[in-house]
């Protein structure tokens, strides 16, 4: 998946378009729940080096809010680091390079969201889970 196919799908799932908050670095974009406006995604192009990824160049990355446990079970795998630039326990960064499957990332995201939604929807989903 990359970042348009990325946007493409969250603007149809969430009805979400990312914003460009910063003029130093156009390739940066968040995601915001709509309900609270608390980011769910952040999109960067970050040199390789910098994420201690092999090749030359950047590569495009999405960060997404998982909790402690996920964050550090999705780190051991290809494909994941700890969050760039976001707090690196309840964060991971995502590489959108194709290493990771699109599916995969598709239910981080949806997460992520659920993560970061207004506290009411949060506990009218759970109640709904609960048998």
């Amino acid at each position: 998946m990359d970042r348009n196919a990325l946007f493409k799908w969250t603007k149809e799932q969430f009805g979400t378009d990312p914003e460009y908050l910063w003029a130093r670095y156009p390739g940066y974009a968040v995601l915001r729940n709509g309900g609270n406006r608390k980011w769910y995604a952040l999109i960067m192009d970050v040199p390789r080096g910098r994420l201690g990824v092999s090749g030359n160049g950047t590569v495009d990355i999405v960060d997404v809010k998982c909790g402690p446990i996920v964050s550090g079970s999705l780190r051991r795998g290809q494909g994941f680091l700890p969050a760039y630039h976001m707090n690196r326990e309840n964060w991971v960064s995502v590489l959108l390079d194709g290493t990771v499957p699109e599916e995969e990332i598709k239910r981080l995201i949806e997460l992520s969201y659920e993560l970061t939604a207004p506290k009411q929807k949060r506990a009218s989903r759970q109640k709904r889970c609960e048998p």
